[in-house]
């Protein structure tokens, strides 16, 4: 039997904050906040969050109620939390990675080589899937510890801000309503490429084929001999 609707929302908010805010999918739902909604609502288990392990998983226990559950493996296992890292040679500058960052920590910008802010990243591994070229790379950063014991309070409440901005900033985007210059993160977005900056606004789809197209023809002509 699922809990009445403000008991289930009350819930929701305290899974929520016993969840690690990496942001990763990997438990199946768009963001931790879903998954937290969804726990509460009895329709989905408390063992989908790798980034959180058994530790986060007795926590969500504690609070439901349920009985302890070791990880689901189908939705990854416990391991050591890892920081992304851009090759420098490889990258194109085709800002697909920006673009699936979740909490904003990858800077760069149009055909200019990006870089991940290390202390901010949160590990989800969002970007690497994203990047056309395979030059972004996971790089282990909490030695044998895992968990949370990786990971901290204060990480997640960070990490958690930089999410619910980065959804506010792209939803004010969406609306054409301005940002706030004392909210702005440092290049969070990219400009258009040339081709694209007049004519009819192109669909999300086109924009991210002419940036590759653009990027990998510059690569190309980039690394062949002369």
């Amino acid at each position: 039997m699922n809990p009445p609707p403000a008991k289930s929302d009350a819930l929701a908010i305290r899974l929520l904050a016993a969840l690690p805010q990496t942001q990763c999918t990997r438990c199946g739902y768009p963001d931790c906040a879903a998954y937290a909604q969804a726990i509460a609502a009895g329709a989905a288990p408390i063992n989908r969050c790798p980034p959180g392990g058994a530790e986060g998983v007795a926590r969500l226990a504690a609070l439901t109620g349920q009985p302890v559950l070791p990880l689901d493996p189908e939705h990854g296992t416990e391991g050591p939390r890892g920081v992304a890292w851009i090759d420098e040679d490889g990258c194109i500058g085709c800002t697909l990675c920006i673009a699936a960052c979740p909490v904003d920590c990858i800077i760069g910008g149009n055909k200019r080589m990006h870089t991940v802010i290390e202390a901010e990243c949160t590990g989800c591994e969002l970007c690497v899937p994203a990047c056309p070229v395979d030059c972004i790379h996971m790089e282990t950063v909490s030695g044998s510890r895992t968990g949370w014991a990786a990971w901290s309070a204060a990480e997640a409440e960070a990490a958690r801000d930089r999410y619910e901005f980065r959804s506010l900033r792209r939803s004010q985007e969406k609306a054409g309503l301005p940002i706030e210059p004392d909210q702005s993160r440092p290049a969070p977005g990219a400009e258009l490429p040339p081709a694209a900056a007049t004519g009819p606004e192109p669909t999300e789809a086109e924009r991210k084929r002419r940036l590759i197209d653009a990027a990998l023809a510059r690569a190309r002509q980039q690394r062949a001999p002369r």
